[in-house]
């Protein structure tokens, strides 16, 4: 194998360890339920998630309802008779997502009392499925989401603001569970794993909520005293739910660090979290690479890019590469892998990309400029230009970023 086919290995061993479909499967055949069994999955993950659920529940798996991003939804799942399938707009939720909402709610409301339902989130739910208070709108909805992509704030800062103006995050969706059995797995894209981040929490009641920024549209702070009071964590509604994280990105980075070392390369796996500006995070595994032993390097999680006013193509992860294929510049056997464990990462079709000490010499030939690609956020157009973008299509999980560096020169 070439250095690209190494990384391409770790990336996919990364994918396979957090899988919707057996990560599904696995959890309901660890912990079988009893009698009929309703699904509903909703994220970016849903289809493979509800795929898992078919897998291990067979003719216990009575209906279903999934909620995906377009472009998500696999056949098995929407050629099923039992399921309602659901396509819905991701990053900027429009009528789409409300319709979603209330399809959601519609549902729970309709299943027999006596049955449990298996509740499947993963990453892309808060922009999927939304219901709003009376008199505000999809327009509304896509204002304030343009609005939060441009602040530069982490997943949990977007996610609590979203909470705050919906009728169906922050707990509020259980209300509809009337205290039925339910179980919840989450496939976790949030730093931290909290599962009232995840998704924006539609089940899950946050334990303290932070004020509003002053500086939000002023309708939201309207929308937000219209709201309804988010559960209490001991509220009856919530009785009869149990909850189960079974894939995150500490999951993924640490197959990658077993396939790395099935492969016979030495390895280490960074245990702190990326976060922050995603310019800064480059700079600082193209560090690590360059001042670091040979062989692998693993990082995850989730860093931010401010947009401009008319950003281009590709988001943080090929923002990141980008940055640190600047950095590696004049070095030697450096590689490195940036790519979103969902498959998208921004506006375009690239997962990420995988960059080398050369990136940016073969995207100067092209007739572009790397400070100016990342100053107008456009990293995906040069990255497309150098031959670099990662492609992989929808993953079936969502758990973040994954970053892998390799360092040639190992014996």
């Amino acid at each position: 194998m070439d250095h690209r086919e190494i990384l391409q290995q770790l990336y996919r061993a990364a994918l396979d360890r957090v899988g919707g479909r057996p990560a599904v499967r696995h959890a309901v055949e660890n912990d079988p339920p009893d009698g009929p069994v309703h699904v509903l999955a909703i994220g970016k993950a849903a289809s493979a998630m509800a795929q898992g659920a078919m897998d291990a529940l067979d003719e216990q798996l009575q209906s279903g309802l999934v909620v995906t991003k377009t472009g998500h939804l696999g056949r098995a799942v929407s050629d099923d008779p039992r399921f309602r399938c659901l396509e819905a707009a991701h990053p900027v939720p429009d009528d789409s997502s409300l319709a979603a909402g209330e399809a959601v709610v519609e549902y729970l409301e309709s299943l027999p009392s006596g049955d449990e339902v298996l509740i499947l989130f993963s990453g892309g739910a808060s922009s999927l499925v939304e219901r709003l208070p009376q008199g505000f709108t999809a327009d509304h909805l896509a204002e304030l989401n343009r609005w939060l992509l441009g602040q530069h704030l982490a997943i949990d800062g977007v996610n609590a603001v979203r909470r705050a103006i919906s009728c169906v995050k922050g707990g509020r969706l259980a209300r509809h569970l009337h205290g039925r059995p339910a179980r919840l797995y989450l496939i976790s894209d949030v730093p931290g794993d909290d599962p009232a981040v995840i998704g924006s929490g539609p089940l899950v009641p946050s334990a303290a909520e932070p004020s509003l920024a002053a500086d939000v549209p002023a309708w939201v702070a309207e929308a937000a005293a219209a709201a309804p009071a988010p559960p209490a964590p001991e509220a009856p509604e919530l009785a009869g739910l149990r909850r189960e994280i079974i894939a995150t990105n500490a999951d993924a980075r640490t197959a990658v660090g077993e396939r790395a070392e099935h492969l016979g390369l030495p390895v280490q796996v960074h245990h702190e979290p990326l976060d922050g500006d995603a310019l800064r995070a480059g700079e600082h595994v193209a560090d690590a690479l360059i001042h670091g032993e040979p062989g692998v390097q693993v990082w995850g999680g989730e860093t931010t890019v401010a947009l401009p006013e008319n950003p281009g193509q590709g988001g943080r992860a090929q923002a990141m590469a980008l940055t640190a294929a600047a950095c590696i510049e004049g070095h030697h056997q450096l590689w490195l892998l940036a790519a979103g464990t969902d498959g998208t990462d921004g506006p375009g079709d690239a997962a990420g990309a995988i960059v080398d000490v050369h990136t940016c010499f073969r995207g100067r030939q092209a007739g572009l400029d790397p400070e100016a690609s990342l100053e107008a956020a456009d990293s995906g157009t040069f990255l497309d230009a150098s031959g670099d973008l990662l492609r992989t299509g929808p993953t079936g999980t969502n758990v973040m970023d994954v970053v892998i560096g390799l360092r040639g020169g190992w014996s």
